[in-house]
């Protein structure tokens, strides 16, 4: 069963359940109050997960596109995975435990033909702040989960809440049984061992988590997640998600192209090539910041690989049409976009190859230093300086070094670079947490602040500007719009005051639903139009403001404050960046 048959077969079975089938978000995500790229399938859904009414009702079901980056320098082994396609089914305020698990045992037994003595499960053990899951456990064993394959399991395992506060609650998990060797008696899914893969994850969001503790939702939600690549991979009872169709084409080739093979090379080279296609694909591009900054990292990863590979570079262009060729039947955008993605890489490809002539002149002026003052191995804060300021691998400096009899002292490299490691998974875990763990007031009236920021840009700048992306969190806004040039300073006083203009007129904001075409014609602005649902909402602003948008929004704009510009700069090519704040 190839990839794209499991994906359907998953679909169509919650269609026949009741479940309407909406399109996969973009994976750069639009008015999301801020995460550099779309990490989960519930991320796009979370103001309906908080109450609001979805347009297409309470029960649905898609594929989400995922970027996840802070595992980015892992892949390359068997399993880490930067892009992947994460399947999803929701029950906002309608079903709960019960159908919900009977529905994924019958899924996997019946549609998959998983045996049930393959399945094991695992459900929250309880704590001071909620109950021991007995009623999870209980609706396994009555579908017919033997109980010596349920397992109970604390927050760590089976609790989930996005960042450190938002909609949260106990989950249950489905594990598959590979079929190794136990690597002890006591031998359970939550070990690493590698004889239970986690296939799918049930969660049972009744609890919002603040600051100041649990407090009930005002409505119980199902929020499931099954990861389309390992599943494939298991089904088709392969050691990696490499050695299935959705990467094997490009693999088999880079190993006849290679003049010596190295497969986390081959690896690494396939998966940020995929990776990078998507994200272009859906509208990113390389950059110096945020999720421009890691699109780069990507495609210059992948550059260092072919090298490394000994693999003409040249031979970009043919990777990337093998790879359109065998994904676009699952993702028809990448032969829509097959120029424009061959266009990008290979652009950041060239710039990459003149910062490594360029990292090696700095190599040369280091080694020249480290000579005159007699040193016979290369310090570890040179070769992070190499790396974080020119690109410079390490591993070319290793090269480089020994060619000349110098060592490096990689001990004190490894260090720094876990250290800036560290800082970035936690620069990525705030930009998470800003836009699924914070839904409070401060950040809705900074959301409804970017439609106007928006409104005002097209007066004053230009009716072409268009909104980018965003990233919000509960102290300021930052805002990316398209546009060819530095704003004046009267631009940037005249926007600032049009939107404070609008706030002190106390304008209504009212929300509406209606089918996607309409929408349009009646002016309403969005990006990627042709992800949302036929049914969509619409956010207006007195009459100077329609986007589609899924919310949450103030009421009034007169409960925003008092709008102020702080900086306006370049964000990529052709694209601007104004940071802002709401002062109260």
């Amino acid at each position: 069963m190839r990839a794209i048959d499991i994906r359907n077969k998953y679909l169509k079975f919650f269609e026949n359940h009741g479940h309407k089938v909406i399109p996969s978000a973009p994976l750069i995500p639009e008015n999301d109050p801020s995460v550099l790229f779309t990490t989960a399938g519930m991320q796009p859904l979370v103001p309906y997960l908080l109450g609001e009414k979805h347009p297409e009702g309470t029960r649905l079901t898609d594929y989400q596109k995922c970027v996840r980056t802070v595992d980015i320098d892992e892949v390359g082994d068997n399993r880490h995975l930067t892009y992947f396609e994460m399947l999803g089914n929701w029950s906002l305020g309608d079903y709960f435990k019960e159908e919900s698990i009977k529905m994924s045992f019958d899924f996997l037994t019946k549609e998959l033909e998983i045996p049930v003595e393959k399945l094991s499960v695992t459900v929250f053990a309880g704590d001071e702040d909620a109950p021991r899951d007995e009623e999870s456990a209980n609706i396994w064993k009555s579908v017919g989960m033997p109980e010596n394959h349920i397992y109970y399991f604390g927050k760590d395992d089976n609790w989930w809440i996005a960042g450190e506060e938002g909609p949260c609650g106990p989950d249950t998990e489905m594990f598959y049984d590979t079929g190794k060797e136990p690597c002890s008696k006591d031998c359970n899914p939550s070990c690493g061992c590698g004889k239970y893969v986690e296939i799918w994850n049930n969660v049972f969001m009744e609890y919002y988590k603040d600051k100041n503790g649990y407090t009930k939702l005002k409505q119980q939600n199902v929020d499931t997640g099954l990861g389309l690549e390992r599943m494939n991979m298991l089904l088709q009872g392969k050691e990696t998600p490499y050695d299935t169709e959705i990467f094997a084409p490009i693999m088999e080739k880079l190993q006849t192209l290679a003049k010596h093979d190295e497969i986390s090379s081959r690896r690494i080279v396939a998966e940020h090539l995929r990776s990078s296609m998507m994200i272009i694909s859906d509208g990113g591009r390389p950059s110096n910041v945020d999720r421009g900054y890691v699109l780069r990292r990507l495609i210059r990863r992948m550059t260092r690989h072919l090298n490394k590979l000994e693999i003409d570079l040249n031979e970009l262009s043919g990777l990337i049409d093998l790879n359109i060729d065998n994904l676009k039947e699952m993702y028809p955008e990448l032969e829509k976009n097959r120029e424009t993605i061959k266009q990008v890489m290979i652009e950041e490809k060239d710039k990459f190859v003149k910062t490594l002539a360029h990292g090696e002149k700095e190599f040369e002026k280091a080694i020249a230093k480290i000579k005159q003052e007699g040193a016979k191995k290369i310090d570890g804060q040179v070769v992070f300086r190499l790396y974080d300021t020119y690109g410079f691998p390490p591993e070319v400096t290793s090269d480089l070094a020994r060619e000349q009899g110098y060592e490096i002292d990689m001990e004190e490299f490894q260090k720094l670079f876990k250290e800036h490691q560290e800082k970035s998974r936690m620069g990525s875990e705030q930009k998470f947490k800003g836009g699924l763990a914070d839904q409070s007031p401060e950040t809705i009236c900074y959301h409804t602040a970017t439609h106007l920021l928006n409104a005002a840009l097209k007066i004053v700048v230009s009716k072409d500007v268009h909104q980018k992306g965003s990233n919000i969190t509960a102290e300021r806004m930052r805002f990316d719009f398209s546009c060819d040039h530095k704003l004046t300073e009267e631009e940037k006083q005249k926007t600032e005051d049009l939107v404070n203009q609008w706030i002190k007129e106390e304008l209504p904001v009212t929300v509406e639903e209606m089918k996607k075409e309409d929408a349009i014609a009646s002016g309403a602005e969005c990006m990627f139009i042709e992800k949302y649902p036929d049914i969509v909402t619409v956010y207006t602003i007195g009459n100077i403001s329609k986007e589609l948008c899924g919310g949450p929004h103030v009421k009034n704009t007169k409960e925003l404050g008092t709008f102020k510009i702080k900086k306006e700069e370049a964000s990529s090519a052709g694209v601007r960046r104004i940071k802002a704040i709401l002062e109260k």
